[in-house]
C-alpha cells in the first residue's frame, strides 16, 4: 500500500507519535486518559499501547483505585531507559556531550578540550564522536548537535559565529556523510530553551522566553512547544539589543550591546578594572564594588527585558545566568524591568531566575526526541 497523507499506515504512525509525546510529558497516565486528551478512540489507543508493550517501550503499573463503578484504569508509563538520545554542544575550544533517556535524565556525559578554529577539522572530529556514541549506545534514536551563532536548523547551515569565528559553513552535509543516525542541528541557546520550558512544567499553549548569559548572551522564544527562529534565524538574539549607545564595542562590531556589558567576560573585566583579582563569587574582599557591578548589570538587563516584554509579550521570561546568585542583581533586574516596561505588560509577565543552569547538551538531546515525535505526511 502506498503511504500518503490519508493512508491508514501513516495515520497510525502519526497517532503513535502523539501518544509517545503525551506519555513523555505526563510520565504516568492510562489508556482512557490518553484517548480523552488526544481525542482518539479507545480502540485506537489500546492498539498503540499494546504494540508499545510488545516492544517493551512501556509498562503497566497496575490499576488505579476509584470510587466510581466500572472497570478501573490501568496506569501505564514509558520505560525511558529504552529510548535514548544524545546532545553534542560545541563552544569555543570545547565539545560537551550528554546521552539522555526519554525523560531527559542524564546517563553519561563528557567534556573534551579541542581546537575549534578550523571548521573542516572540527566537523571530522564531531563525525568520529557521533560514530563512537552510536557504537556505544546501539539504541540511540539520534544526535542533536548545537553551535553558537546564527544557524539555519533546516539546512544545517552556519551563517555566522563570532565566538567560533566561522562563516558560511555547511554543518549537516559534512556530518551526514559519516553518521547514519538521525541528526538535528541547532543553535545551543535555542536547544536549551526547549529544556528550560520542559523542566519548569510551563504551558505549551503560552509563549515563554529563555535568556542565557555565559560567554555570550542568547535567547529564544518557545511558542506552542517549538522554538521561533524568525526569518533569518536571529529571533531571540537579545545579546545584541543596544542598552548603552556609547558603551563598549561588542564582538558584532557595534557599541553598547547587552553582551558587551553583562556577559561573563564583560563582568569579569569590569571587576578586574575596579580591583585586580576580584571575583563576583568571592565578594568578601570588596563587597561594595561587587554589588555596584551587579546592580549595574541588573539595570542593563532590566532595560533589555522590558523591550522583550513589549515586543514578544511572553507569559514567562526565564533568566539563566551566573549572577542569579546575587540578590542585588535580581532586585536591579526586577526594578529596572518594571520601570522601563508598560506597567500592564510587566504585571502580566513572570520573571523566573533559574537556580540551576540549563545544559544545552541536554536540550539538544531533547530536541532530537521532539524531532522523532513530529508528525509526518
Amino acid at each position: 500500500m502506498k503511504a500518503n497523507g490519508k493512508g491508514p499506515a501513516l495515520l497510525r504512525l502519526n497517532n503513535q507519535k502523539r501518544v509517545m509525546t503525551q506519555l513523555r510529558r505526563l510520565r504516568v497516565t492510562s489508556r482512557q486518559d490518553l484517548a480523552q486528551a488526544l481525542s482518539l478512540s479507545k480502540n485506537t489507543v489500546s492498539l498503540i499501547i499494546d504494540d508499545l508493550l510488545e516492544q517493551e517501550l512501556i509498562e503497566e503499573l497496575g490499576p488505579v483505585s476509584v470510587a466510581a463503578a466500572g472497570r478501573p484504569k490501568i496506569e501505564i508509563s514509558l520505560r525511558p531507559e529504552k529510548l535514548k538520545s544524545a546532545g553534542v554542544m560545541v563552544e569555543r575550544n570545547v565539545i560537551h556531550w550528554r546521552v539522555c533517556d526519554y525523560f531527559s535524565q542524564v546517563l553519561a556525559e563528557q567534556t573534551l578540550r579541542t581546537d575549534t578554529e578550523n571548521p573542516t577539522r572540527l566537523l571530522a572530529e564531531l563525525a568520529m564522536l557521533c560514530r563512537e556514541l552510536a557504537g556505544r549506545y546501539p539504541d540511540l534514536l539520534g544526535i542533536g548537535l548545537g553551535f553558537p551563532g546564527i544557524v539555519d536548523p533546516r539546512r544545517g547551515w552556519m551563517h555566522l559565529s563570532s565566538h567560533l569565528d566561522w562563516q558560511d559553513v555547511d554543518l549537516l552535509t559534512a556530518l551526514r556523510k559519516h553518521v547514519r543516525l538521525p541528526i538535528r542541528i541547532m543553535n545551543n541557546v535555542k536547544a536549551a530553551a526547549l529544556l528550560a520550558v520542559q523542566q519548569r512544567g510551563l504551558s505549551v499553549d503560552s509563549g515563554h522566553f529563555y535568556l542565557r548569559i555565559s560567554e555570550g548572551i542568547g535567547g529564544a522564544l518557545v511558542q506552542h512547544g517549538e522554538v521561533f527562529t524568525g526569518h533569518s534565524w536571529t529571533a531571540g538574539e537579545a545579546g545584541h539589543l543596544t542598552v548603552q549607545p556609547e558603551g563598549p564595542r561588542c564582538s558584532c562590531g557595534r557599541r553598547g550591546c547587552l553582551e558587551a556589558l553583562i556577559s561573563q567576560p564583560a563582568v569579569k573585566q569590569q571587576l578586574a578594572q575596579r580591583q585586580p583579582g576580584l571575583s563576583w563569587q568571592n565578594r568578601d574582599s570588596a563587597p561594595r564594588i561587587v554589588d555596584e557591578v551587579m546592580a549595574q548589570a541588573g539595570s542593563y538587563l532590566g532595560v533589555a527585558l522590558s523591550q522583550i516584554m513589549l515586543l514578544l509579550n511572553p507569559a514567562t521570561i526565564m533568566i539563566d545566568c551566573p549572577w542569579n546568585a546575587s540578590p542585588v542583581f535580581c532586585k536591579a533586574v526586577r526594578d529596572n524591568t518594571q520601570a522601563s516596561a508598560l506597567a500592564f505588560t510587566a504585571a502580566h509577565t513572570q520573571l523566573l531566575f533559574l537556580d540551576n543552569r540549563i545544559d544545552p547538551a541536554n536540550g539538544l538531546a531533547l530536541a532530537l526526541i521532539e524531532q522523532t515525535e513530529q508528525r509526518v505526511g
